[in-house]
């Protein structure tokens, strides 16, 4: 009989064990995300304060700041429905995207970019436009160019869309849009890609490369899309699209309150947002 109660009193020790262990590892995932949704919303409200207080002035500046509170919108949703810390770290991804919108808005006008943002998954190995060029595809002409410009008034950051890399530039149409919003790439777009981009000095892998979703490590991709039997193992592709769409306007519930941009700087001296190409 005393044995029974030993190993009752055993049993109940060890599940009361679990228990808390459990608890603890549940109360440190709930804090870990409560950190992560906080540190998305600062960031998106600061997005949010570029959004309201700036107006652009010319088209490659309007489209930024449309492109940006795009960006806003998406990551406001995105933060709500936060429910993993990966979610959350998309939404600060999406929040961190619109700010470049930003920087370029107000280079696009003339005025000081501000503080750098932190850099964007996959952004350094797509590259970025180096000289102004332009192609015929489709039956249209498409231009890329380092600057904005009245031809070239669509931004881009830099980055994967769609398991691809699209560098960072300004071109006459967001031809990366479709696989944006649909999360896949047209029949066409390796070709459009190899007129664009094919011996420019700063993006650093051909059209077999992002066919393939090369971007880290695209030297090796060049190989495999030379010989046809590289493996892809081993290399960025991921394709993890964080699906930016303009997210009907939702609201995130965010307090704007003012443009002080903490870690970014504050930018002040703006003027009201007029609606920017919404």
């Amino acid at each position: 009989m005393a044995t029974v109660v030993v190993l009752l009193l055993v049993m109940v020790v060890v599940l009361l064990a679990v228990l808390v262990v459990n608890r603890g590892r549940v109360s440190r995932a709930n804090t870990q995300l409560a950190d992560a949704k906080a540190d998305a919303r600062r960031v998106i409200e600061r997005l949010g304060g570029q959004v309201y207080n700036l107006t652009g002035s010319d088209d490659p500046s309007r489209q930024a700041l449309a492109d940006a509170g795009e960006r806003f919108n998406a990551a406001g949703s995105q933060i709500e429905q936060a429910t993993t810390l990966a979610q959350a770290r998309l939404a600060k991804e999406t929040a961190l995207e619109g700010l470049y919108y930003v920087s370029a808005a107000r280079s696009a006008m003339g005025m000081d970019p501000g503080p750098a943002v932190p850099e964007l998954d996959g952004q350094r190995s797509a590259g970025k436009v180096t000289e102004a060029r332009t192609v015929a595809y489709d039956g249209r002409s498409i231009e890329a160019s380092p600057a904005p410009s009245d031809q070239t008034p669509n931004y881009y950051p830099g980055g994967r869309v769609a398991g691809r890399p699209v560098p960072a530039g300004w071109y006459s149409e967001p031809w990366w849009r479709t696989a944006l919003v649909a999360g896949a790439w047209g029949v066409g777009s390796v070709l459009l890609f190899d007129a664009l981009f094919t011996g420019m000095s700063g993006v650093d892998y051909n059209a077999a490369a992002f066919e393939n979703g090369y971007g880290d490590g695209y030297q090796a991709g060049l190989d495999a899309g030379d010989t046809n039997t590289g493996d892809p193992s081993g290399y960025d592709n991921s394709g993890d699209d964080p699906g930016y769409a303009d997210a009907g306007n939702i609201d995130p519930r965010s307090d704007l309150g003012g443009s002080d941009f903490g870690d970014y700087g504050d930018f002040g001296g703006m003027d009201s947002f007029d609606g920017g190409g919404f």
